[in-house]
């Protein structure tokens, strides 16, 4: 299960998430696909996304002295069918009222499009896109895969800290003097091989995934042309994804859908946390001009 504990390193963490994936370009998994498609900004993001990462590790543990209390799981003081009935109803009330502003503001609500198209299933599968259901019901089926392979809900952002500290340490460092990764599995993953890490390797099949993806579809066409605003928000969102995300125990996978699924409290503050600082990364997109302002 993923348990953290729930807290003021959540709430900076997954605020400070929000505005990196809007500055950034991504999550943590959308960085790491769209990296292996050959998208150089997106390549720049994930490098400091490692940085960003590797001094969350170093400062985690002076966050975790703030206000806050031990994690809390629904599971455990509701009862399993009173902590699952709780998080549906709760999840339906937000799709009520997302559905009632989506009404209010456009006069109608967008229907999904669930439809699979007049292209061939092979032509479809291999070259895509997808269909929506296809999506859904892949991420549900690799989920539980992950669960029950590895053993926990799928990770992605330790891996980055990892590799980080590892390269730290290559350089001269001592990670191994930080209170993180002191004690427990991240001191027995820095003294590994970094394929003995699950997360990582799953990192590594994700960029290898998606490029895959892109060759099979025809659209790995890396661009060497990059701006200097583009170049700073990769850097910034980077450094605020890395850092936000060892902060809040995770990104929008391992901590808010990781989180959430396990039935633990600091999932929904992530969600609440980091949508906040999603529109607050939107505003500073139109604020820097990348964006025209919403209407």
């Amino acid at each position: 299960a993923a348990l953290a504990p729930v807290g003021t390193s959540v709430i900076v963490g997954a605020f400070l998430c929000g505005i990196g994936m809007q500055l950034g370009g991504g999550c943590g998994s959308g960085t790491l696909y769209t990296a292996g498609q050959g998208q150089v900004d997106m390549l720049i993001t994930l490098t400091f996304f490692v940085v960003g990462a590797t001094l969350g590790t170093a400062h985690l543990h002076w966050w975790l002295s703030l206000p806050g209390y031990d994690s809390i799981s629904l599971i455990e003081n509701l009862g399993w069918w009173q902590g699952l009935l709780t998080q549906l109803a709760v999840l339906a009330l937000l799709y009520f009222l997302v559905r009632q502003m989506e009404a209010g503001r456009k006069g109608s609500v967008h229907a999904i499009d669930w439809r699979v198209g007049s292209v061939g299933f092979t032509e479809r599968l291999v070259h895509g896109p997808w269909p929506l259901w296809w999506g859904v019901l892949g991420l549900a089926i690799l989920s539980l895969a992950t669960l029950l392979l590895a053993g926990y809900p799928w990770s992605i952002t330790y891996a980055f800290g990892l590799w980080g500290a590892k390269i730290w340490g290559a350089l001269g460092g001592e990670p191994a003097s930080w209170s993180y990764w002191s004690s427990g599995y991240p001191n027995l993953s820095l003294n590994s091989s970094v394929l003995l890490d699950t997360t990582s390797v799953m990192d590594f099949g994700v960029i290898l995934g998606a490029l895959l993806a892109a060759a099979l579809a025809g659209k790995y066409a890396p661009a060497s042309r990059l701006g200097g605003k583009r170049l700073l928000t990769a850097v910034t969102g980077g450094l605020l994804l890395g850092y936000g995300a060892r902060l809040g125990f995770g990104c929008n996978i391992g901590a808010m859908l990781g989180g959430i699924a396990s039935g633990s409290l600091h999932g929904w503050l992530w969600m609440v946390a980091g949508f906040c600082g999603g529109i607050a990364g939107v505003r500073m997109r139109v604020w820097l001009g990348i964006d025209r302002p919403l209407r």
